[in-house]
């Protein structure tokens, strides 16, 4: 069984304590001297270097400024932020149903101008036709047990997807082959979705790039993860949704998607790609 939120949410604060302390020996002062710099009681530097209590953006800002290391407060500060929400279990999202799911997400579409997506397990939500969606939320209903709202998600995903044909937003997409090969629905219904990303690939605001199963690799194949301009990540896991915003940490994802679009095939070598798949569903 995973750690409940709860537990996680204690052991990131304790792991920023932690950095907090490592970067005040570093400077090489105390506790009272940290205090005296900062402007505040000594049992205040004591209680957030002991996780028993977590600490503002300020109390960072100024936790670093007095320890000359204000080049690390904007990790901090992020690390800090995500502690609380960073890992949100799924089955805690897909309490109130799939539909209510979908909707959680609408804002930040709205308000993303570029968006990166790699894939390796599934047709990318942005991408999904209907069927293909309800095809996959049901499975995820099926699995978790949640509330079966499949018809109302599946019209919540697609509503949701309208943000793709906004000529002011740039998608970029790369796909393993083997999202074209796992078979998550009918031949019929797999077929339609192929056809459908290979119309999405018309569209002057969309990139999509397939990684064969032949290609050399510069890197490894990795799990799914979304980039939302340069401000935060989406990463999935069998058990959370693992949002990140650390600087560093967003940073370390972009250069991996720059990797991973290393080894992808566009343009008509990506279409063949798709064609081949559409052919071996017969």
């Amino acid at each position: 069984m995973p750690p409940h939120p709860s537990s996680r949410v204690q052991k990131a604060r304790e792991e920023i304590a932690g950095r907090l302390r490592e970067i005040r020996k570093d400077a090489g002062i105390s506790g009272r001297e940290l205090a005296v710099r900062c402007r505040w009681s000594e049992s205040k530097s004591s209680r957030i270097e002991n996780a028993k209590t977590p600490p503002s953006d300020a109390d960072i800002k100024a936790w670093c400024r007095a320890c000359d290391a204000e080049d690390r407060a904007l990790d901090l500060i992020a690390e800090n932020r995500q502690s609380a929400d960073a890992h949100v279990q799924w089955k805690q999202l897909q309490r109130g149903g799939l539909r209510r799911l979908q909707e959680s997400t609408g804002d930040l579409y709205q308000q993303t101008k570029i968006f990166r997506v790699y894939v390796s397990d599934v047709i990318p939500g942005f991408l999904q036709t209907p069927g293909y969606a309800a095809a996959l939320l049901s499975s995820i209903a099926d699995f978790r047990g949640t509330p079966d709202d499949v018809s109302d998600a599946v019209a919540a995903r697609i509503k949701r997807n309208a943000v793709l044909s906004n000529g002011a937003r740039r998608f970029s997409f790369v796909l393993e082959e083997s999202v074209l090969r796992y078979r998550l629905c009918s031949a019929e219904t797999m077929a339609a979705q192929l056809g459908h990303l290979l119309g999405v690939m018309d569209l002057q605001n969309v990139a999509v790039g397939i990684v064969p199963f032949s290609a050399q690799r510069p890197v490894w194949a990795m799990p799914t993860f979304t980039i939302f301009d340069d401000t935060r990540v989406h990463a999935d896991t069998l058990d959370s949704a693992t949002t990140l915003t650390q600087p560093s940490q967003i940073e370390l994802y972009a250069r991996a998607f720059e990797r991973l679009s290393q080894g992808a095939a566009r343009g008509p070598a990506a279409r063949s790609c798709i064609a081949e798949a559409l052919e071996d569903l017969d």
